[in-house]
């Protein structure tokens, strides 16, 4: 059941970072949910060690942790698949 979770958490962060993020992101739909599995891990480790893992009542402090470093590798993840594929195609 934890993978499950894991790819929920992650669909549901890599969405909003996509959200959140100016402009077009190009990653598939599949690659975005990964992004988003590795910020909720990131974030997860850096609320250990700031020792706000868990608190009483909702950890908005994780959370927050979470959400801010899926919006980081979205956008950094983004950036190294756009160039990986060729750049942006422009229109003639």
């Amino acid at each position: 059941m934890g993978w499950l979770w894991a790819i929920i958490v992650g669909f549901v962060l890599g969405l909003i970072a996509k959200a959140v993020i100016p402009g077009k992101q190009h990653s598939p739909l599949w690659l975005t949910t990964i992004f988003g599995i590795i910020g909720a891990v990131i974030g997860n480790a850096l609320a250990r060690g700031f020792g706000i893992q868990e608190t009483p009542g909702i950890d908005w402090g994780r959370h927050a942790l979470q959400l801010a470093a899926a919006i980081v590798i979205v956008f950094l993840g983004d950036m190294a698949y756009t160039s990986a594929r060729g750049g942006r195609k422009r229109r003639a």
